[in-house]
């Protein structure tokens, strides 16, 4: 949402000009009418030059009173500049967003930034397999078609769920080091059921995305040779073929060869 105030001032701003043309031509218009009306009466010519002038000085009424009601209201207060900067860095990121490389740009500086957030907890090292696992699934993901699809589902389900779990160990971890004696020992058990979780969590998604390379490699397994290699090798056999033929006829003919 735009600032308030800054609203407020361009409306003055505008109602200010508005009403400032519609007097100069109302003036104009009027003082026109004046010079050019005969004295023996007015014509249809005169007659649309006083109405011109007559509608000008109306609607330079009506401006100048909209810029008196408007400035007698008061201000709005002004924007909060936090809130301001906010916006403003909203606005960038959604321009950002719009290019195909902003986004994957954005995503590595909040992949860096929550990996910062994580150094020298316990999360950091699962965090760290759990950001290599999931490049690797991306990497699949394209090619886990067909049945693999709930596959796919389940890991962003999970990926998503064990990010969550990776912030809520380093909360308490962090919490655990300002914690009264008395309530450390079970904070401390609480934390190391939660690591525990964590790590076993990502050597799931470890083995899903293992899993998946798998169906990749199998699916892609035809037979002996790939089938694209096959097309390949007549290609080459018959440019070859051809190569042969036109150097053969680029050769001269032995004349003492070819006499019986």
């Amino acid at each position: 949402m735009a600032d308030l105030r800054a609203r407020h001032h361009r409306r003055l701003r505008r109602l200010r000009r508005a009403a400032r043309r519609w007097t100069v031509l109302a003036g104009t218009l009027g003082g026109a009418t004046a010079v050019l009306t005969p004295y023996a009466g007015l014509g249809l010519p005169d007659a649309f030059w006083a109405a011109a002038a007559g509608g000008s000085a109306a609607l330079a009424l009506w401006r100048w009173s909209d810029l008196r009601a408007l400035a007698a209201r008061p201000e709005p207060p002004a924007a909060d500049p936090a809130l301001a900067g906010q916006r403003a860095r909203a606005r960038l990121v959604a321009a950002v967003e719009t290019v195909p490389a902003g986004r994957g740009a954005l995503a590595e500086v909040r992949r860096q930034r929550a990996r910062l957030a994580l150094r020298g907890t316990a999360a950091a090292g699962p965090w760290a397999r759990l950001d290599a696992a999931s490049a690797a699934l991306t990497g699949l993901a394209a090619r886990l078609t067909g049945p693999a699809d709930p596959a796919v589902l389940e890991a962003t389900v999970a990926e998503r769920s064990l990010r969550d779990l990776a912030h809520r160990v380093a909360g308490v971890e962090r919490a655990l080091r300002i914690a009264p004696a008395d309530s450390r020992s079970a904070l401390a058990a609480a934390h190391r059921t939660l690591v525990e979780q964590l790590d076993g969590g990502v050597g799931a998604y470890e083995r899903l995305v293992t899993a998946a390379a798998g169906y990749v490699a199998e699916d892609g397994r035809a037979g002996a040779e790939h089938p694209s290699v096959h097309p390949l090798t007549e290609a080459t056999d018959f440019l070859r073929g051809v190569a042969d033929g036109l150097a053969e006829l680029r050769t001269p003919a032995d004349p003492l060869r070819a006499r019986p």
